[in-house]
């Protein structure tokens, strides 16, 4: 064996192993190895056990010995980002906080065209440095892997700008960027012809290409009667499932009709469902499309939150992601935002830590990591406490102290208090 490496002790260990992708859970399923070691082989973990017995068993291993109480998990995942975009939209926030309407605000210059306008006119290398900044302080808060859309574009050249921006910092950043192309997130102010000839017009021009240079698995779109309507995306999406692509849809945000659409086409997620009722729910429960909730988005829009607790409690599976953004979300923190939720719709811990790793691991079709066990990879982060409830309890103000990603400490020291950047800058 080569490149081994063995952190510990760990005061408690939340491996989330033998949880289940759906449904409700009780805070008693979670499996908590306490004073253990976490044993690793190049990128990936080895062994999960005790301290004591790893440290014999493994004398070559490189020793990461810890100094005080520490809480292990999962790397966090957020499964849904904006978080690739040019320019800021504070001013949008002070209108709607002073009651302007989206249609004012937007009228006034504002809305998701501000931010379009914004993002064309950085450059590539612009637009990927400014990813990177944003995906390095999301590793700073313990996110270690990251969906990021485009959708700022609204062009087949803009898109494929975006799409190769974030392709461009996924390789200076730790973070693992999973990209998806959200060409359809509203129909561009400069196209002429309708949306159905928009949307034909990115399924031949752009889908190609996207798969010529592998830019992305992934299509989006926002079905709402502001974006696209469930009849004028069906061809879409057919399209792209023809095509090999893997659908994720803006569903239920104000109105209902895309979480029907995700459950057709058989989506991985549907993500939003904040207008979703009873009938919605129970159409999610019964299928495989992953429920993604955006507390986000509620908090900067004011607007009620996903009806997270009803769809846990009919069988669906619910994963819970920042969906940072300049407009709704600006916030960009997972941990802050899961924490709010839970309280709002009575989440437990176990439910709420799921939401935020393995079962938003299944919303990308990422079957390697969000649980701590042999094989996946070596992504966890480690709190200073000694106790795993102290996390959602500080709300987003109990930072991680170290972040390890595939086997490497990019974040934090283990001989030392404080939160530091291993590679980058704040």
């Amino acid at each position: 064996m080569k490149n081994l490496k063995l952190i510990g002790p760990i005061t408690q260990v939340l491996t989330m192993e033998r949880l289940p992708l759906k449904g409700a859970l009780k805070d008693e399923q979670l499996e908590i190895l306490e004073n253990a070691g976490i044993l690793i082989e190049g990128e990936k973990i080895l062994e999960v056990g005790s301290w004591q017995r790893l440290k014999k068993e493994f004398p070559q291993a490189e020793l990461f010995e810890l100094e005080g109480n520490f809480v292990a998990m999962p790397g966090l995942i957020d499964c849904h980002t904006h978080s690739c975009f040019g320019g800021s939209r504070a001013g949008d926030f002070a209108m709607r906080n002073a009651g302007k309407t989206y249609l004012e605000i937007a009228q006034a210059g504002g809305g998701i065209w501000d931010t379009v306008t914004q993002t064309r006119k950085l450059r590539l290398e612009e637009l990927a440095e400014k990813t990177v900044i944003n995906s390095n302080r999301h590793l700073s808060d313990g996110v270690t892997t990251i969906e990021v859309k485009s959708g700022y574009g609204l062009s087949v050249e803009e898109e494929l700008k975006m799409l190769r921006a974030i392709q461009l910092a996924n390789q200076s950043t730790p973070t693992d960027l999973i990209s998806t192309c959200l060409a359809a997130h509203m129909k561009p102010r400069d196209y002429e012809g309708t949306n159905s000839e928009y949307l034909q017009h990115l399924s031949s021009e752009l889908f190609p290409i996207l798969k010529t240079e592998k830019l992305t698995k992934r299509i989006d779109a926002f079905v709402e009667k502001s974006a696209f309507s469930p009849e004028e995306i069906g061809p879409y999406f057919k399209k792209a499932k023809e095509m090999g692509f893997d659908i994720t849809v803006h569903a239920d945000q104000f109105t209902t009709g895309g979480s029907k659409v995700a459950v057709e086409f058989g989506a991985l997620s549907a993500d939003h469902l904040e207008a979703s009722t009873a009938s919605e729910i129970a159409l999610l429960a019964t299928s495989n499309t992953i429920s993604v909730a955006l507390p986000g988005a509620s908090i900067g829009l004011g607007c009620a939150f996903t009806p997270a607790r009803k769809i846990l409690d009919q069988g669906g599976a619910l994963a819970i992601a920042s969906d940072w953004n300049p407009g709704s979300a600006p916030m960009g923190d997972l941990l802050a935002q899961a924490s709010i939720l839970a309280t709002f719709e009575k989440l437990n811990t176990a439910e709420v830590l799921s939401g935020i790793t393995f079962r938003a691991a299944a919303a990308l079709r990422l079957s390697d990591r969000g649980r701590i066990s042999s094989g996946k990879l070596a992504d966890f982060i480690l709190f200073p406490t000694s106790d795993y409830r102290e996390i959602l309890y500080n709300q987003g103000k109990m930072k991680p102290k170290m972040v390890w990603k595939i086997g490497s400490l990019e974040v934090g020291g283990w001989r030392f208090g404080g939160l530091e950047l291993g590679k980058f800058g704040s």
